[in-house]
């Protein structure tokens, strides 16, 4: 069943300035992990501006949760990509994650320096209630617009349980639920069945339809690209410093990272927490988790607490020298996300030419449930942690404070429609006065 949105809406195109400043505005603003993310970039690409239709949107976003890395990154940088070509895509992919590369370059300094963070645990304290807030309507919005089909609810409840309460991974979820849509496309296709979609979107710059000779010559040429873009700081490395042998571990290590952890950033934190801290010894195992700590108080996608380990194995291996730390922050995030970028381009022109298949989009409807469950998992994840911080679940271990800014939040963004970076401001404000009442 289609959607009324995408049967009436037309896509609006932007100008490359608009989408410009867009993507800037989300790198500073997108706190609160990829279901925030997600929620804020639909919200405004498609509910608000008309950008993207719902169901392009929804189609990138299931395909992007096949791709290893940073899924919210990723979608960014193909949507940036379908307005304005490979220049939107890298400006997009880019400012997704800048500001939080500096905002935790800067902590990082901080941590190493004078080690006394409570003023800024105090201000992103009071963001955590407003981050639920933001998940429990990026989660009703999504699910309202993805689950059409008893089907779909169906995949979502088992889904959340498997996560949930028998813990398995997002990718055996994401496996198990591709091959279910795949036999159901080919056996009962009645039950994902929807009416071919009746959009008005205009051809963008990044979706013009190829042929698959020209999707040959442009997979080398991007492959190529990155290779050579890969290449130029390894060999750098190797000419101007004395050390290759950290450089060529830390830059191997990050790109291995990119290319096997699928999930999002919680299959990758834990594989990188082990081999950082067991195996190479960048950093101690409370360091690591310091580094967590950080990397939930800036925007952008979690996966950034890496750049903080690549601080640390600098800073630890150079003996205290910051400015290797930081050299080593901007190495292991250049080679974190550079293959982000490689994925996206590459499989850019596939999405285009899947979407309204009707096998391809019966499988994607089901990963697009698996993806409502993981926001739902989230939701859980995060409301426990931010009304029971002592971790003791029941009403004495009840945060009333953080309860009523969830309410407050709910209220200011649903009713009195105030704007994500308001809120943002007015809860870092509140978090610090709260710590301040506490000490005084």
């Amino acid at each position: 069943m289609q959607t009324t949105a995408d049967k009436t809406s037309a896509s609006v195109q932007p100008t490359f300035a608009e989408a410009f400043w867009f993507w800037w505005k989300l790198g500073w603003i997108s706190f609160g992990g990829t279901a925030t993310h997600i929620a804020i970039m639909h919200d405004f690409l498609v509910e608000k501006k008309k950008w993207v239709s719902n169901s392009h949107f929804l189609h990138a976003l299931s395909h992007c949760m096949l791709l290893p890395g940073p899924e919210a990154q990723q979608l960014a940088t193909y949507i940036g990509w379908k307005l304005h070509g490979k220049k939107g895509g890298i400006v997009a992919g880019s400012l997704f994650i800048l500001p939080s590369t500096l905002v935790l370059l800067a902590l990082s300094i901080i941590y190493v320096r004078f080690g006394n963070l409570r003023w800024i645990a105090a201000m992103f304290s009071g963001l955590k209630p407003a981050v639920v807030a933001l998940v429990i309507l990026a989660l009703i919005r999504v699910a309202r617009r993805a689950l059409v089909k008893p089907l779909q609810w169906i995949v979502t409840l088992g889904s959340f349980f498997a996560m949930a309460w028998l813990h398995v991974s997002i990718p055996v979820v994401m496996l198990v639920v591709v091959m279910l849509g795949v036999l159901v496309s080919w056996r009962r296709p009645e039950l994902l069945a929807s009416e071919p979609a009746v959009e008005t979107a205009r051809e963008s710059p990044g979706a013009a339809q190829l042929g698959w000779q020209e999707v040959l010559r442009s997979t080398i040429k991007i492959a190529g690209t990155a290779l050579l873009l890969w290449l130029a700081p390894f060999l750098s490395l190797y000419w101007l410093s004395h050390h290759f042998s950290f450089w060529r571990q830390l830059s191997l290590f990050f790109t291995r990272t990119a290319f096997v952890t699928i999930g999002g950033s919680y299959t990758v934190i834990p594989y990188v927490a082990q081999i950082a801290v067991t195996k190479y010894r960048w950093l101690s195992q409370t360091q690591m988790l310091d580094g967590f700590a950080l990397a939930e108080t800036t925007p952008g996608p979690l996966i950034i607490v890496v750049a903080f380990v690549g601080f640390m194995a600098g800073f630890n291996y150079f003996h205290g020298s910051v400015i290797m730390g930081t050299v080593a922050l901007l190495v292991t995030t250049f080679y974190t996300f550079l293959p982000c970028f490689l994925f996206v381009f590459v499989g850019a022109p596939f999405v285009e030419r899947t979407h309204g298949k009707r096998n391809v989009e019966a499988v994607l409807r089901l990963i697009t449930a698996v993806v409502v469950a993981a926001m739902l998992d989230l939701t859980g994840f995060l409301s426990r942690g931010v009304l029971f911080p002592t971790g003791k679940f029941y009403l004495t271990g009840l945060d009333g404070i953080a309860l009523t800014w969830i309410g407050v939040s709910l209220l200011l963004l649903r009713v009195f429609k105030v704007n994500v970076a308001a809120l943002i401001g007015m809860s870092l404000l509140a978090g610090l006065a709260r710590w301040f009442i506490h000490i005084t």
